[in-house]
């Protein structure tokens, strides 16, 4: 099972290397906010600035994990690098709530300890997990609902 999932995500891989080498050469730039495709999903973690911020970015995407977090919170900081490539190497977008500076949005996602971690699918929250997460338990929720 684990080469299937290596397998898989190198397949992801080799799909990103190719859209961006499809947007350079179409004159545009690396910058997923200037991307023609709609929906395509950033490569680095969105922070959240308010609930229209949030609200966008659910509406734009196929698929986003929402992470609600605190920067006070150890598992919060162990599991950084794997938002971060699960972001970079899925075609889910990752966007980042700091429960501490959005007190109501993460009340409205139901985030009552931290990390929450929140999936939307077609605009509609499908599946939350409340503590730290394993890489390959993200990916296969991601993967279950693109």
């Amino acid at each position: 099972m684990s080469e299937s999932i290596d397998d898989e995500r190198e397949r992801i891989r080799e799909q990103k290397k190719r859209e961006m080498q499809e947007r350079l050469e179409n004159g545009g730039s690396l910058d997923a906010a200037d991307a023609d495709g709609e929906g395509t999903a950033p490569d680095k973690p969105i922070a959240i600035t308010g609930q229209g911020h949030l609200d966008e970015v659910v509406e734009e995407h196929d698929v986003v994990l929402v992470d609600c977090y605190a920067d006070w919170c150890g598992p919060c900081q162990m599991m950084e690098p794997t938002i971060e490539s699960l972001a970079a190497e899925t075609d889910a977008a990752v966007a980042k709530v700091d429960v501490d500076a959005h007190q109501q949005i993460a009340q409205q996602l139901g985030a009552r300890g931290v990390p929450t971690l929140v999936l939307y699918a077609d605009g509609q929250p499908v599946e939350r997990t409340v503590g730290a997460q394993d890489r390959g338990t993200l990916e296969g929720l991601i993967e279950q609902h693109a």
